[in-house]
């Protein structure tokens, strides 16, 4: 060390605050006070700060068919942006930004993305980009999107600017129970729709990942309306109270079960899917309490029925269930359904039936790329092949296994 350098000189680190941190500061620093309707000209005046202009949030709406724009003072609100077929639609489900040249300017469509989930697309023009301009914005982005998650707890605006159409009352309380439609980590992904989006009653899933352990659930409440919604959130209050106790899969099943026989009576039931994938190690385990079989999906083809012993359904009293086990490969997916899909049919005509569901699997395996464009293009195509319309729920919840580690995502390079 040379003679009057000190230790800390030598350890000197430079804090001093650049125009990228100045400019995600003030939307930072501010963001807890925040009241909802700020957020938007908030975002246009930081915007506007590198040069960009002409900017609108859009949102999906509850259907999973468009991009909605949020209003907002500073905000550019055109008209809703069709999911598979827009520039907008396309950064939302690749989750990665998109660019269009236009005659004097780029016009920008940025994935708004809190943690893996995807809220929607930041649409900005700028005169022209490069990769500074690019790094600050997806930074931005992303604080926009954890803004958007935080105050939509407390604000509906943006619920209403989702809605394209009247919602059922029982249709409300069950996206209020939902956890998000989808979720991405290295190891796993899930995505998951509910139709008819606006009139669902008793269909619900629900997912937690907790270390190395993905927790899944789909239930499927008998009848409808809210009858079916007031069962359907009580059989996923009880499964998130009995995993949250770290108890196994037969005594969730259990303690489902005495929840609704005790809430609802011996005439009431709930069929339901309870999973556990180990994401470290692609071993699945899985209770079937009355639910149509779950399809395993290797190489973008159908490979096999997850076939297993079944016990009654969930508010019947039925014995210990068996666990049913199955080894994943990686990229296998993972599909479950509820039988309002295979069911369905017009007055006089077959039902749908799982050989078209499995034809349609096969079908969209091999047109889209990730479980979230996967979900929603199946749901649609499967409803339009249903003649447009489902007289009953029909849930698709499907679960990718890629292995490896996350841990690197914790090392600041």
């Amino acid at each position: 060390m040379a003679e009057g350098e000190s230790q800390s000189d030598k350890g000197t680190v430079d804090r001093s605050e650049g125009f990228g941190e100045r400019l995600l500061g003030v939307l930072l620093d501010r963001a807890h006070e925040m009241p909802p309707q700020l957020i938007a000209p908030l975002i246009a005046e930081e915007v506007a700060r590198v040069g960009g202009g002409d900017v609108s949030i859009l949102l999906q709406d509850y259907a999973q068919l468009l991009l909605v724009p949020l209003p907002g003072r500073g905000l550019t609100v055109g008209e809703p942006e069709p999911i598979s077929d827009s520039h907008a639609g396309t950064a939302f489900l690749r989750a990665t930004p998109v660019e269009v040249l236009q005659a004097d300017s780029v016009r920008m469509y940025l994935p708004l993305l809190d943690g893996s989930d995807q809220v929607g697309v930041m649409a900005l023009t700028l005169d022209t980009v490069d990769d500074d301009d690019r790094r600050l914005l997806r930074r931005l982005a992303g604080l926009v999107a954890d803004m958007l998650v935080t105050k939509h707890s407390y604000t509906d605006q943006f619920f209403q600017a989702r809605r394209r159409e009247p919602m059922s009352l029982a249709a409300e309380i069950q996206w209020s129970l939902l956890p998000p439609v989808a979720m991405s980590v290295p190891q796993v992904a899930v995505a998951g729709i509910l139709e008819p989006a606006y009139n669902v009653a008793g269909d619900s899933f629900d997912y937690a990942l907790n270390e190395d352990i993905l927790h899944v659930a789909v239930v499927d409440a008998m009848g409808h309306g809210l009858d079916a919604a007031t069962m359907a959130t009580v059989a996923v209050g009880a499964y998130r109270h009995a995993r949250r106790a770290n108890i196994d899969l037969a005594e969730i099943y259990a303690f489902m079960d005495r929840s609704i026989a005790e809430q609802f009576g011996p005439e009431h039931f709930v069929t339901a899917q309870m999973m556990r994938l180990n994401i470290a190690t692609g071993h699945l385990q899985w209770v079937n309490a009355g639910h149509p079989v779950p399809l395993l999906i290797r190489n973008h083809r159908v490979v096999a029925q997850l076939e297993s012993p079944t016990t009654l359904p969930v508010g019947f009293g039925g014995e210990e269930p068996q666990i049913s086990e199955q080894l994943l490969q990686r990229g296998d997916r993972v599909l479950c359904f509820t039988d309002g899909l295979i069911e369905e049919h017009e007055a006089g005509a077959e039902q749908f039936g799982e050989e078209q569901l499995i034809h349609w699997v096969n079908r969209i395996e091999h047109t889209e790329e990730g479980v979230r464009s996967v979900v929603r293009s199946l749901s649609h195509a499967l409803k339009q092949e249903r003649g447009g319309s489902t007289s009953d729920d029909a849930t698709l919840f499907l679960i990718e296994w890629r292995g490896g580690a996350a841990d690197h995502l914790s090392i600041l390079e």
